[in-house]
């Protein structure tokens, strides 16, 4: 595989882990065709069990979604903006600290987000928790899925 269809295939997966941020667009889908596309092009071993791990941990993740409570994004004050906070925050937090900084970066997104708009601590981590209750929890579930999906092919393709 060329380095310009590497880079749509990396293309297709940044827009699907920002696409699970964003109610509405299959983010989690977008993941695991871009890793379906990676894997019919490259026909490797390695390429195969990435795509059956992939595959496997998304759809536990599906079925872990259906357990938790529905999205209830308007009751809380969700907007656009907290949503780039916290995907920039989760996307730092998986660098800097591999798969486990995901979480307590999603949740630094949220509060400086509404810290910046709220002003004072107390007021920004009421905030934070009734956002978490409303949608943290599944968003952050399948992002962190998505996020491990994506760190396993680059890692796969730097590897390979």
């Amino acid at each position: 595989m060329g380095l310009p269809q590497l880079l749509l295939v990396g293309l297709v997966l940044l827009l699907g882990v920002v696409g699970v941020l964003v109610p509405g667009v299959p983010g989690t889908w977008l993941v695991w065709a871009g890793v379906l596309w990676w894997a019919l092009h490259e026909r490797s071993a390695l390429a195969w069990s990435l795509l059956v791990a992939a595959t496997a941990l998304l759809l536990v993740v599906q079925v872990v979604e259906w357990q938790l409570p529905p999205r209830r994004l308007r009751g809380v004050g969700v907007t656009r903006r907290m949503a780039a906070f916290a995907g920039a925050g989760a996307l730092l937090g998986f660098v800097v600290i591999p798969v486990v900084g995901a979480v307590p970066g999603f949740v630094g997104g949220v509060y400086l987000c509404e810290r910046l708009r709220l002003g004072t601590h107390g007021e920004a981590w009421a905030s934070v928790r009734a956002v978490m209750r409303a949608v943290g929890t599944s968003v952050l579930v399948e992002l962190l899925a998505c996020l491990m999906v994506v760190g396993a092919w680059l890692g796969a393709v730097v590897s390979g």
